[in-house]
């Protein structure tokens, strides 16, 4: 009896205790519902604050909407009116960038080694075709040149005394000849005149040679003195300006010598525009066609300009067309190298297919 009872007093003790597993399972749960809970409340208070601004802007919207109603009816002020054209006068022209070339431009420089002595130029000046630009030391070629011309008039003054001699001896034969016929000369003295003859014949034809041989040198050192006088290869604008008296200059840079040219002439009626296009909108592009030309250091000023060529190669590497553009007139302003940007005209396409018909109709 008494093992029964302490039996149930255990049971009923075991019943009274409290299961700490149930405890963490239940702590573990609302851990994992916390962030998932905090989550659902920013989005819904983001959506909320987003439907807020959405409304208000609707509002102001339709205030501005109401604005213009609220004029009143007796205004005298006509509406502006729309400007389509320009747009899609933007819109239907091709666009492009490039820069400001010169087709004739060169440095001039010496064909001969020499020290400059004197500089006629400087940067801005305008020059013409075989204007003395610079001079080199000529000392030596001028001596060259006296010595040359020297032997010419040698040979010259050669010719002279042989021809003198010829005509003389070429009578003696003569005469000698007639004398023979008669049998008042022997046969040995019309061979020694005859063979005095040959000779100054051989002589005449010598000193010939060596006076042209005599007048080839003296022109040749004429044409090396003239090199010492460089000169402008054609009429056009000084843009630089390299060598300056006492340097040594060379045609080809070596040893010693590292000046090559005098100066850079610039032909400025030789300017034009070459620009890249890209190679997908080239067939909106025709030779003749008008163009719109605006340099960048000039932005309000517009350029009339028309279409030299296409030129009939494509850049692999930035797959554009290279286009030469000529300026319809020139300007002092638009210098070689700037930066200009075009607009090809939408309409020249159609004018100049235009053209071409009535070219063909009236043939």
């Amino acid at each position: 009896m008494e093992w029964t009872m302490t039996e149930d007093k255990s049971k009923l003790l075991r019943s009274l205790k409290i299961d700490r597993s149930t405890d963490r399972v239940e702590q573990r749960t609302g851990s994992r519902w916390l962030p998932i809970s905090v989550a659902i409340v920013v989005c819904v208070a983001g959506f909320a604050a987003f439907a807020a601004y959405e409304y208000r802007k609707d509002d102001a919207r339709k205030e501005m909407a109401q604005q213009p109603a609220a004029q009143p009816q007796t205004s005298q002020q006509p509406p502006s009116p729309p400007q389509p054209a320009a747009t899609s006068k933007a819109a239907g022209s091709l666009a492009a960038s490039g820069y400001v070339v010169a087709r004739r431009k060169a440095t001039v420089a010496a064909e001969i080694t020499g020290k400059v002595v004197g500089v006629f130029i400087d940067e801005g000046m305008t020059v013409t075709e075989g204007q003395v630009v610079a001079r080199l030391d000529s000392v030596l070629a001028e001596k060259d040149f006296e010595l040359a011309r020297s032997r010419a008039e040698s040979a010259e003054a050669a010719i002279a005394a042989i021809t003198a001699d010829l005509e003389d001896a070429t009578r003696i034969m003569t005469r000698t000849q007639t004398l023979s016929q008669k049998n008042f000369a022997t046969e040995a003295d019309l061979t020694k005149v005859q063979a005095r003859v040959g000779v100054l014949s051989a002589q005449l034809r010598q000193a010939k040679s060596q006076f042209e041989t005599a007048s080839i040198d003296a022109r040749r050192s004429a044409s090396v003195l003239d090199k010492h006088q460089i000169r402008a290869p054609f009429a056009g604008v000084v843009i630089d300006r390299s060598a300056q008296p006492g340097e040594m200059i060379s045609p080809m840079s070596v040893g010693g010598y590292t000046r090559t040219g005098i100066c850079t002439i610039v032909d400025m009626d030789s300017i034009e525009i070459e620009v890249d296009v890209n190679e997908a909108f080239i067939g909106r592009v025709v030779a003749g066609g008008a163009v719109n030309a605006m340099l960048d250091a000039y932005p309000d000023w517009t350029i009339p300009a028309s279409v030299i060529a296409i030129v009939p190669t494509a850049n692999r590497e930035k797959a554009t067309v290279k286009v030469r553009i000529r300026f319809e007139k020139k300007d002092p302003r638009i210098l070689p190298d700037m930066a200009v940007k075009v607009n090809f005209l939408a309409d020249a396409k159609e004018n100049i297919k235009a053209k071409g018909a009535e070219t063909t109709a009236a043939n």
